[in-house]
C-alpha cells in the first residue's frame, strides 16, 4: 500500500503556515490551487509558508512538485456519479485522510485553510473545521461543485467568480489565475509565443484543447477537419488531444505540402499558446473560461455536455453572453461545425476582435488581486472578518451575503 502521506519537497522544518491551499483531482482543480498560492507570494508571503495539500491519485503528483511549493499528497478518491465499486472505499479513506490532515494543521496551525474544491480539499477541510482554523472558499463555477457547497457551510467567506453566487457568505473576487497566464500580452508575445511553438508567422494559428484529459468529441472534429482540409497552407492546428488519447488521434503533418498539424498529449506551454493562438476551440472548464476572458484570445467553447448540473454551460453561457466567446452545443459540434467556425473567424478580422476585445472586458475582475486579499484578511481576522469558527459566531442579522 502506498504511503497516506508524501513527504513534501521542502527539507526545511515547517513552522507558522500562513496558509494551507487543498483541493485537486483534475488539472481544473490544481491549476486555480497553484494561482491562489502564487497570488499570495505575490503579496509577500514566503513560498515555505504555504503548504498545498491534495491527493495522491490526482494530476497534482505531477504538477505540485516543480512548483517548489511544500506540499502533502493523502490517499482518497473522489464519489463516481456511476455505481463503483471505489464509491465502496471514499468514506474510509477520507475519515482517515482527515484525521492525518489533524495531526498535519495541529502541528503547522496555519492562519487561513483555502479550499479550491474537489474531492482532494475535503480532509483539509474537515481538519480545519475541528481545529477552529478559518476556511475561505474559492468557488470559480457558475454553479458551485458538491466539495464546494459542503465546505461553504464551515466557511468564514466564499470568494467566487460569479455574481448573485448562492454559497453563503460570498465575495465577489474573480477566479484564481496562474501568473504566467495573467502576464500573457497578446501583441507583444505573440512572435515569441510563436517561435516557442514552431508555428511560422504566415500560419493562421487554431488551438483545440479539450482540458487536462482531452476530449472525444473535440478530437473527432478535429480529425475530420484535418482530413478535409490538409492542403491549407495558410492553417496550423496546435492539437492539445490529453494523454490517454494521444494514440488515437491522426499523424501529425509537417506543414511542407499543406496543413501544419501538431499533436499534443499535454500542454506545458499554454502562456506561448495564448500569446500566439489566433482562434481558440475548447471546453466550458472554469479554468478554461477564465483564462480565455483573461488574456482576451477569440475563443470557440463547446461545454462537456456530462458535467455536472450541466455547469460547464453556465460557465461559457457567461462569457458568451458578454461578447467573449462563441457556444457552440456538444451535440452540434461535428467537424463541419468546426470548419464553420473556424472559416467564419479565419474571414473576419474584426469579429476576432471583438470577441477577444469582450473577452478582456470580462476578464477585468480577475486580474484585480481581489482573491489574495481576501484570503489575507481572513487570515489576519481584519474587519468584517471574524476568525473564530462558524459554529460559535453570533447569527448575523438579515442576509449575510457580500458581492464586492
Amino acid at each position: 500500500m502506498s504511503p497516506a502521506i508524501v513527504p513534501e519537497v521542502s527539507s526545511a522544518q515547517p513552522t507558522g503556515r500562513v496558509a494551507v491551499v487543498t483541493g485537486g483531482g483534475t488539472a481544473g482543480h490544481v491549476l486555480p490551487a497553484l494561482a491562489v498560492a502564487e497570488a499570495l507570494v505575490d503579496l509577500g508571503h514566503p513560498m515555505s509558508g504555504i503548504r498545498y495539500i491534495g491527493a495522491q491519485r490526482g494530476v497534482e503528483a505531477i504538477l505540485v512538485p516543480p512548483t517548489g511549493f511544500p506540499y502533502t499528497l493523502f490517499d482518497v478518491v473522489g464519489v463516481q456519479r456511476s455505481l463503483s465499486t471505489r464509491n465502496a472505499a471514499f468514506m474510509p479513506k477520507l475519515m482517515r485522510a482527515a484525521r492525518q490532515a489533524q495531526r498535519l494543521l495541529g502541528r503547522e496551525r496555519p492562519k487561513v485553510v483555502v479550499s479550491v474544491g474537489g474531492y482532494a480539499s475535503l480532509p483539509a477541510v474537515l481538519a480545519a473545521h475541528r481545529l477552529r482554523i478559518p476556511i475561505v472558499v474559492v468557488s470559480y463555477d457558475k454553479v458551485p461543485g458538491r466539495a464546494s457547497r459542503l465546505a461553504s457551510r464551515r466557511a468564514a467567506v466564499c470568494a467566487v467568480a460569479f455574481p448573485g453566487s448562492p454559497l453563503p457568505r460570498a465575495v465577489l473576487t474573480g477566479a484564481p489565475v496562474r501568473r504566467a497566464i495573467l502576464d500573457v500580452d497578446r501583441e507583444l508575445g505573440r512572435a515569441t509565443g510563436r517561435a516557442a511553438l514552431g508555428v511560422p508567422e504566415d500560419r493562421f494559428l487554431i488551438t483545440v484543447m479539450g482540458g487536462s484529459l482531452g476530449s472525444g468529441v473535440l478530437n473527432n472534429a478535429v480529425a475530420g477537419f484535418v482530413a478535409s482540409h490538409w492542403d491549407r497552407r495558410d492553417l496550423a492546428v496546435r492539437h492539445i488531444c490529453g494523454e490517454r488519447f494521444r494514440s488515437q488521434v491522426p499523424a501529425e503533418r509537417d506543414g511542407s505540402s499543406g496543413i501544419l498539424y501538431t499533436v499534443i498529449g499535454f500542454e506545458e506551454q499554454m502562456p506561448a499558446v495564448y500569446a500566439a493562438t489566433d482562434v481558440l476551440v475548447g471546453r466550458g472548464g472554469a479554468s478554461t473560461v477564465f483564462e480565455v476572458a483573461t488574456t482576451g484570445v477569440p475563443a470557440v467553447l463547446v461545454p462537456w455536455a456530462g458535467a455536472a448540473e450541466d455547469h460547464q454551460a453556465a460557465n461559457v453561457k457567461w462569457l458568451s453572453d458578454q461578447g467573449g466567446a462563441v457556444f457552440v452545443a456538444e451535440e452540434e459540434f461535428t467537424a463541419e461545425r468546426f470548419a464553420i467556425e473556424v472559416h467564419r473567424l479565419v474571414a473576419d478580422e474584426d469579429a476576432r476582435r471583438r470577441l477577444g476585445a469582450a473577452a478582456r472586458v470580462a476578464g477585468e475582475v480577475h486580474r484585480s488581486g481581489a482573491l489574495a486579499r481576501l484570503i489575507e484578511d481572513v487570515a489576519y481576522g481584519r474587519p468584517p472578518y471574524d476568525r473564530r469558527p462558524q459554529a460559535t459566531r453570533p447569527r448575523r442579522s438579515g442576509g449575510e451575503a457580500r458581492h464586492g
